[in-house]
């Protein structure tokens, strides 16, 4: 039990679940400048997180460090603060790193790409490719350097009421949550209806973000 809850985990191996995986701000529409980093903590024992950025300059952060309880999730709200036209199509980086609260040793971290575009009805389809492109030498580079700043302090907003398929997949993911565990000998539930570990963590982590969501509004 001791061991479910501190896994030995080499640095750098633990999975970070983060939606979404990629912001795009757009000059034209003032309300894309704010956007919302959702990480998500599926474990059994509480991570500490830092947001590090390549360019810290031109984004203020909400909580740039910071903890999240087990089976918890938290917002990081990211403002971009630099719109300029010198700036579009540019491809920053921000790295979440998590790590459990008595190690100093990043146990995971993630990758979020973020672009500013002029406008949403000028997106030209060939732009996505290029930045796929851009992604990949980057990844196999992997020499890109990493700021650690003190973001300046935003406050949060709260967008929308939630749509009826938000709630019905929530309820899905809290019926999977009540099946039985793959293994389990004394249930009346058939073999069938069994559930792996695995599976229950990925519908506890989308019911954490349909939670947020709804939250939010």
């Amino acid at each position: 039990q001791q061991q479910s809850r501190q896994p030995d985990l080499v640095e750098g191996s633990l999975p970070v679940f983060v939606f979404p995986t990629e912001l795009v701000f757009y000059a034209d529409e003032q309300a894309s400048h704010k956007q919302v980093l959702t990480l998500y903590n599926p474990y059994e024992f509480a991570l500490k997180f830092k947001v590090l950025c390549t360019a810290p300059n031109k984004y203020a952060v909400v909580d740039a460090t910071g903890a999240v309880k087990p089976q918890c999730c938290v917002d990081i709200v990211i403002r971009h603060r630099d719109v300029r036209a010198c700036h579009y199509g540019v491809i920053d980086k921000f790295r979440l790193q998590v790590s459990e609260q008595s190690q100093r040793k990043a146990l995971g971290r993630k990758e979020v790409m973020a672009t500013l575009l002029p406008s949403a009805a000028q997106e030209q389809p060939q732009a996505r490719p290029q930045e796929e492109e851009r992604r990949m030498k980057e990844q196999l580079a992997d020499r890109v350097f990493f700021e650690q700043t003190a973001f300046q302090t935003e406050s949060r907003t709260a967008s929308g009421g939630p749509s009826l398929l938000t709630v019905l997949l929530g309820l899905v993911c809290m019926a999977a949550l009540m099946l039985p565990t793959l293994g389990e000998q004394e249930s009346t539930v058939p073999v069938y209806l069994h559930l792996s570990v695995n599976k229950k963590l990925v519908a506890a982590y989308v019911l954490g973000l349909l939670t947020m969501v709804i939250l939010r509004t």
